[in-house]
């Protein structure tokens, strides 16, 4: 069956991971969204139109991480790629540990699901196959497809993730530099091996994340300690690190967000958070870009657009 003629709308949230010291394990998807329409047409080829974050810088063709996504989606599902349109709408900051290229990912596989609607059915853990194949790790894709905090983890079968409910009181404010950080930089300064004490003590602090964020928000602040990775990767990024080490020098449950070099906290309510935004505006050497966010509960969406052939 010929996919010409079908459009679909996506849209896609930010995420933020590891959360201080769920490394490689736990994200949270943000009110920070793209969006993507894509139209299969007859002409050959894929033509890309962006808007906003990244216009003029990433590529507009097949070569696009969202058009690579969806044509990789489409080869994995066993059908066979129409000319492509897609104009994205981006809003994800770039190169600074909001998941981007996650968001990228997961647009690309979420337009293929619903071009092949009625054709071949994808499931979630297909989706989750697919994102995880291209991005290469689930802390940010699962989030971003499915909202909420996700609890990400690879088993012999493939990726795997559980999606939960963030506590009301919990209160995301990201502070998001000029300066950018490649996520390959910062992964290149963690070492192979670390003390088996500051594994353990991330084994524990992890699960208390986990309490904190779906019951009890008074322990963000202990629950977000780490010796696992940000202080190896503090020297690719000295200002987030004296950002992080002033809000926590004031109680605030500050953390590196992702790769950086933005940076997280996980307020317990919203005097919190404005007692973290005010002082960094007084006490921040450089300029960074407060955005007082929500968790974003539904993840990926896509719906068809009016119009397209059934």
């Amino acid at each position: 069956m010929s996919l010409v003629g079908r459009r679909v709308a996506v849209r896609v949230p930010a995420t933020t991971a590891n959360l201080g010291p769920g490394f490689d394990t736990l994200g949270l998807a943000l009110s920070v969204y793209d969006e993507l329409t894509v139209e299969a047409v007859e002409r050959p080829g894929v033509r890309v139109y962006v808007e906003g974050v990244g216009a003029g810088e990433v590529p507009t063709d097949e070569s696009n991480l969202v058009a690579s996504s969806l044509l990789h989606a489409l080869s994995a599902l066993a059908v066979e790629a129409p000319g492509l349109e897609l104009h994205a709408r981006n809003t994800i900051p770039h190169g600074r540990g909001l998941g981007s290229s996650g968001a990228a990912v997961v647009a690309g596989i979420m337009a293929a699901k619903g071009l092949v609607e009625g054709v071949v059915d994808v499931d979630d853990e297909t989706l989750l196959r697919l994102a995880t194949e291209i991005e290469g790790h689930p802390d940010n894709v699962a989030p971003a497809l499915f909202g909420g905090l996700a609890i990400a983890w690879t088993t012999v079968a493939g990726p795997a993730q559980k999606t939960l409910l963030v506590h009301r009181g919990v209160s995301p404010l990201i502070l998001v530099p000029e300066t950018t950080l490649s996520t390959k930089v910062a992964r290149s300064l963690q070492p192979e091996h670390v003390p088996h004490e500051d594994a353990v003590f991330n084994v524990s602090r992890s699960a208390l994340l986990v309490a904190a964020l779906t019951q009890s928000p008074e322990l963000l602040f202990a629950a977000t300690e780490d010796k696992l990775h940000q202080s190896y990767r503090a020297s690719a990024m000295p200002e987030t690190a004296q950002v992080v080490a002033l809000l926590r020098e004031h109680g605030l449950p500050a953390v590196v967000s992702g790769a950086g070099p933005s940076v997280l906290v996980l307020a317990n309510g919203a005097g919190e958070r404005l007692e973290a935004a005010d002082l960094i505006a007084r006490h921040a050497g450089v300029h960074w870009t407060p955005l007082m966010l929500a968790v974003d509960v539904k993840g990926a969406t896509v719906e068809r657009i009016p119009g397209d052939p059934a």
